[in-house]
């Protein structure tokens, strides 16, 4: 029988590619999303890529702790892999109850479904962000958790840590051994990535963000194209070679596979410890004038943009150290960014019909 994996938040940006990397790797998918940042057209683009129609949509607000309860009852979950939160950090230094309430108690709810339910591996969405202000960047899974920047950062730190906790009371009182399987009891594996960006090589899915973008490569292109007039960058007096804030931009095909393989490990009994973490990114750090000038070059045209302030809760630089996820999960970034900006604009031009 094929394991399934439930993707909360599935018909997203992360969460339809993640989806689709699933399905390829021949895994069954339920999709759960309440779709408040999103409309069907990436699902959509999913059937088309896999070319499955019957793949299992629920509608659902996974704050509500009723209707993921009865997802746990309507399905047999193997594994879950929770994207369902917001994500902005500007948004989240100005709505801060919004996003603590949102992604916490909806963590919370997937953690008590599956528990109650005979317990599942657990694959939490985590950030970079939760390094904060890292002193001496490339991080690595060792680096320290500096106070977080921004209430979405923290978020992330929470909810590692409710992880955290919450493997190691099923693991201590359930007498789990690392490599068994799940019986009963939680596993957990967090992946810390960085800054996911461009789109399915088909240009079927991609990013979509309602209204204003909140990400950086969204708004690149909806500037490009005309939809926005002009591209704001957050800061150029950053003490980095530009003055603009440096990234690990990590392809969202590539960060995909990485939740194949870490689903693997765990569902196949891999895992050398009850919890683990792991850095998803390139290792490559890249500014974001830089990033913005590839696409101009890559694409063939031009960006109009100009500086702005520095934005509340951006950090100055941060990039990965991803050895661990190379050597344990067997998983390596291989797109190049170029190719990455160059699916940013297929995707984009996609939407907008020619």
């Amino acid at each position: 029988m094929k394991k399934q994996v439930l993707v909360s938040g599935g018909a997203g940006y992360i969460g339809s590619h993640v989806t689709v990397e699933l399905i390829a790797a021949g895994y069954d998918v339920v999709v759960a999303d309440n779709m408040s940042n999103c409309d069907f057209t990436c699902f959509e683009g999913v059937k088309k890529i896999t070319g499955r129609d019957d793949i299992p949509f629920v509608q659902i607000d996974c704050c509500d702790q009723d209707a993921v309860m009865k997802l746990f009852s309507d399905y047999r979950i193997d594994a879950v892999i929770h994207f369902a939160a917001f994500k902005a950090v500007g948004e989240s230094v100005a709505e801060p109850i919004m996003y603590y309430k949102n992604n916490l108690v909806s963590f919370l709810n997937i953690l008590e479904a599956a528990k109650t339910h005979g317990g599942c591996n657990v694959l939490f969405s985590s950030s970079a962000t939760v390094y904060g202000e890292a002193e001496n960047p490339p991080v690595t899974e060792e680096s320290p958790r500096k106070p977080a920047t921004s209430p979405y950062g923290n978020t992330k730190q929470i909810c590692e840590d409710i992880l955290t906790d919450v493997v190691k009371a099923t693991t201590v009182y359930g007498q789990m051994q690392p490599g068994e399987n799940c019986k009963g009891l939680i596993k957990g594996i967090a992946l810390r990535y960085f800054n996911p960006i461009g789109a399915h090589p088909s240009a079927l899915i991609g990013e979509l963000p309602r209204g204003v973008p909140n990400n950086l490569v969204p708004f690149i292109t909806q500037t490009a194209i005309g939809k926005r007039e002009c591209l704001s960058i957050f800061g150029n007096d950053y003490p980095t070679p530009d003055g603009t804030c440096l990234r690990d931009y990590i392809d969202i095909v590539d960060l995909a596979k990485a939740h194949v393989a870490a689903v693997s490990r765990m569902v196949e009994g891999r895992m050398a410890e009850s919890y683990e973490i792991y850095n998803i990114g390139t290792g490559r750090p890249v500014s974001v004038s830089e990033l913005v000038n590839s696409f101009e070059k890559v694409n063939g045209v031009k960006v109009n943009h100009k500086f702005a302030p520095r934005r509340p809760g951006d950090v100055t630089a941060i990039w990965a150290d991803p050895t661990r996820a190379n050597k344990e999960l067997g998983w390596k970034a291989e797109r190049t960014v170029e190719q990455t900006l160059a699916s940013a604009w297929a995707w984009e031009k996609h939407l907008a019909g020619k």
